[in-house]
């Protein structure tokens, strides 16, 4: 069965489409709007294996934070609606990734309840048209929608676009592993049955 979802999301703010394949290779075709935060989505798909499209429109006349953070939501859905029930998963994932000075470590359980732990310290407010703090944002929202308990956790770094490049990376690291169908596991990886 393809572990695939089309997502759209429309609000008076933005206009979003999200296709993914959870079993790909790695293929993208980013277009937000934000130059940065396209560069950090095909990080996602690349590192992560997962075949990823975005379109979205917003309204960055007032900013980028409606945009990136309505993405995360349609991120979080898909990857809620391609993973069905969840049986055969590995469930859990995790990387520590470094970039030069950076080391970010980001843990995921696919626990059913969403949760982000966020610890990134950001030198710089902006990355290009970027806003650096719309990360913990972006995180936050994919936690929430795809049901994702989300650790990550900054160990080193001062440049803060390899900060955040480490942390979206590892993030797809860890959702590699979390994703993965483990044969050896039979049914919902859970003693309670369901996640």
């Amino acid at each position: 069965m393809a572990r695939e979802a089309r997502i759209e999301r429309k609000t008076n703010e933005t206009d979003i489409e999200v296709i993914l394949n959870l079993d790909g290779s790695g293929a993208s075709d980013i277009a937000t709007g934000v130059g940065f935060f396209d560069h950090m989505l095909t990080h996602i798909a690349k590192n992560g294996l997962i075949d990823l499209r975005v379109r979205a429109t917003g309204d960055l006349h007032i900013d980028d934070h409606h945009t990136v953070e309505d993405v995360g939501i349609a991120i979080g859905k898909a990857l809620d609606k391609a993973l069905g029930d969840r049986a055969g998963i590995s469930r859990v994932g995790n990387c520590a990734m470094p970039m030069d000075e950076a080391l970010v470590s980001c843990a995921i359980d696919i626990s059913g309840r969403g949760y982000l732990a966020c610890d990134l310290e950001y030198s710089t407010p902006k990355l290009g048209d970027y806003t650096t703090e719309l990360t913990t944002e972006f995180f936050r929202a994919v936690a929430a929608n795809a049901g994702w308990t989300i650790h990550i956790r900054q160990l080193a770094g001062i440049n803060s676009h390899h900060i955040v490049e480490s942390a979206f990376k590892a993030f797809a690291r860890a959702a590699a592993e979390g994703i993965r169908l483990d044969p050896r596991v039979v049914g919902v990886p859970s003693t309670k049955g369901s996640l």
